[in-house]
């Protein structure tokens, strides 16, 4: 009984935070926000009515919950695993396996937003613009970043940043030297342990891998941020162009049920067509496309017996011959 009245407590608490941080909601996203149903969030603005909070309901297709105006409460309460979700909020996967819920999170920084003055709320919206986390499953790295302070201080104060750049040594227009141009530094996005520097160079947005930044000066003159631009709606299209631009090799394959599922998730491969082959047996027919012949060749060696690849040719012949050397090196 306890713990279900401490639950309530706590989710009427959230509520709290929610509107008066976000202005208006109506029940079916406070619903969602607090995974309870619409019925649940009805009764809980009851009680909240019943114990003096100003919460009122405007009507209409627009229309939602809201605090009345100049109200504001100065509970904060953060709890042990709200704390460490804070500290762990750039590698978010940990927050899972150690059985922190996502929510612990979102409730810490409704509370920090509610206690803290206005100038603390706006550097808060001005970091979300600035600082992007990435945490997809890329292989970590063991780059170092003697730039990245340098950098971060360009992209905070909103000041144009004179950096010496190397390409890289897979890049088409590789030659070597390292060419020095100066950015208007936009954001940082963190991919695992890479940082990349998203800045604007004579009006096209590009992305700068900030370990191949060899110096880096800040300058003086500031510069005005592009009207409507986002950094983690560029972050995402620039990663789906990047993936779209990778070289494409279509296989024809059988594949069991099981392991279909599995190879749905490698990243260098995309399913385009899957239909049932033998029902009873669980097998499906499948069309995939791999990046190139050699990574065809080494994911569906990793299927093992539970795939068996029909087109093209040449992939079968692939496979064959390393089977055959695999077999070999066990006689």
């Amino acid at each position: 009984m306890k713990e279900g009245i401490y639950m309530r407590a706590d989710r009427l608490l959230s509520i709290l935070l929610l509107l008066q941080n976000g202005g208006k909601l109506n029940s079916r996203q406070l619903a969602e926000k607090l995974e309870v149903s619409e019925r649940t969030i009805v009764r809980d603005m009851d009680a909240l009515s019943s114990a003096g909070i100003p919460v009122y309901a405007e009507r209409g297709p627009l229309g939602g919950w809201m605090l009345a105006e100049n109200y504001r409460t100065s509970l904060t309460g953060m709890n042990q695993e709200e704390i460490l979700s804070l500290l762990l909020t750039s590698y978010s996967h940990l927050l899972g396996e150690l059985g922190i819920p996502k929510r612990s999170f979102d409730a810490a920084y409704q509370k920090l937003l509610a206690s803290s003055p206005a100038p603390v709320r706006q550097d808060a919206e001005m970091l979300s613009e600035r600082i992007h986390i990435d945490g997809a499953g890329w292989h970590t790295s063991g780059e170092s970043f003697p730039q990245l302070t340098v950098v971060q201080e360009a992209v905070w104060g909103q000041r144009k940043l004179d950096i010496s750049y190397r390409k890289s040594e897979s890049d088409a227009a590789y030659t070597g030297a390292i060419s020095r141009r100066t950015v208007h530094p936009l954001g940082l996005v963190a991919k695992r342990n890479v940082w990349y520097l998203v800045a604007e160079e004579n009006g096209v947005i590009k992305t700068f891998r900030i370990s191949r930044i060899t110096e880096a000066a800040v300058l003086e003159e500031t510069f005005q941020r592009p009207p409507g631009f986002s950094l983690s709606g560029y972050w995402e299209q620039s990663t789906a162009d990047f993936k779209s631009a990778l070289p494409r090799y279509p296989a024809t394959i059988s594949i069991s049920v099981q392991r279909l599922a599995r190879l749905k998730r490698e990243r260098y491969a995309k399913v385009l067509r899957a239909e049932p082959e033998d029902v009873q047996a669980g097998w499906m027919s499948v069309d995939i496309e791999f990046n190139t012949l050699e990574s065809a060749c080494e994911i569906l060696l990793a299927c093992g017996r539970e795939a068996k690849t029909l087109l093209p040719p040449e992939l079968r012949e692939m496979i064959r011959n390393e089977a055959e050397a695999i077999s070999a090196l066990y006689r």
